[in-house]
């Protein structure tokens, strides 16, 4: 296949027309689920005051996988909510459409309890802030940690970075990270870096 040039001003830039590009097939998607699994045991050891919180609408799917792969590794049940921010976004009410709101199942005090909050993409890290207030609202955890499974490197907004990561990428803002789940549909888990001006 060949590949475009464009020159501008007497400067050849190079173009490479890439739509998707695959971050984390299946296989290595599912020993990435194994190797964070296998650092949050070294840290947590029985779990036994730790909880994990999924945080609404994608992040829940990680932290499902995480719990059951946990459990299967462990033996026994491990706590896990899922927390929705929907009302806590700095950007709530800057929309012109309304954003819908999600279920937030929290069956356990978070007090004094060690906490790992669970995201599919780190991105500006707003989302991030927005759990941190809407945790508030259930306690008062000894510890809070972030588990993400793709973190956007250079894309911060606010000083927060993940205690465990999946993978780390280099992205533009013309991109945007996808992760499909089969429990969604999807016929693989798969991890895509897509360009946005392809698919919109």
């Amino acid at each position: 296949m060949s590949i475009p040039y464009v020159c501008i001003d007497n400067v050849d830039f190079l173009i490479f027309l890439m739509q998707k590009k695959l971050l984390l097939d299946h296989q290595l998607f599912e020993i990435t689920i194994q190797r964070l699994c296998q650092q949050l045991i070294e840290n947590h050891n029985d779990f036994k005051n730790t909880a994990l919180i999924g945080l609404q609408p994608r992040g829940i799917y990680l932290a499902d996988r995480i719990k059951a792969t946990l459990e299967a590794n462990l033996g026994y049940n491990i706590d896990l909510g899922y927390l929705d921010i929907t009302f806590y976004r700095d950007d709530f009410r800057r929309r012109e459409k309304p954003l819908k709101a999600n279920a937030t199942s929290m069956p356990f005090i978070i007090e004094e309890k060690k906490v790992v909050l669970i995201d599919d993409v780190l991105y500006t890290g707003r989302s991030i802030r927005a759990a941190l207030d809407a945790m508030s609202a259930f306690g008062r955890p000894e510890l809070v940690e972030l588990l993400v499974l793709i973190e956007r490197k250079y894309t911060r907004h606010l000083p927060i970075q993940p205690n465990y990561i999946g993978k780390s990428v280099n992205t533009m803002q013309s991109q945007r990270v996808q992760v499909e789940w089969s429990i969604q549909g999807a016929k693989k888990d798969n991890i895509w870096l897509i360009n946005k001006t392809d698919t919109e």
